[in-house]
């Protein structure tokens, strides 16, 4: 078995979970209509899915130091597209934190715009997942 592979898939997976818990929990929060009622059960969801995309993204680093001695060299695209999974995920970490924290008593229209907003950190986070892959 070529460990390296298997470190990289288990790492992965746990990469994918994390996409699909903050994207899928950002639009189950709003569709059909807003679901306010789960809403803390949806941004802790949501912001589990953050911590783990940011713990795997960290991994996928340290997998590639532990059998390459360095990170991969990276073009502009796929380091711009770093920068904006990275930026999506500490913004989308810190709102359903503090959504968390603060948004007990919000207003739906509050409510509304913090899971579209995470909904779109989500989004952009698995583009730039594509660009990342393809331009690295």
């Amino acid at each position: 078995m070529d460990l390296e592979n298997l470190a990289y898939a288990l790492v992965q997976l746990g990469h994918n979970f994390g996409a699909a818990a903050v994207v899928g929990g950002a639009i189950f929060a709003l569709w059909p209509t807003l679901q306010a009622n789960h809403a803390r059960t949806l941004a802790g969801l949501i912001l589990s899915g953050w911590a783990m995309q940011i713990a795997t993204g960290v991994l996928f680093g340290i997998v590639s130091i532990y059998y390459y001695g360095r990170v991969p060299d990276l073009s502009a695209v796929a380091t711009t597209a770093l920068a904006v999974k990275v930026t999506a995920a500490v913004a989308g970490l810190l709102l359903a934190g503090w959504y968390l924290k603060r948004g007990a008593h919000w207003n739906p229209h509050k409510l509304r715009a913090t899971f579209r907003a995470l909904a779109v950190l989500g989004a952009a986070a698995l583009a730039a997942a594509a660009f990342l892959r393809w331009f690295s």
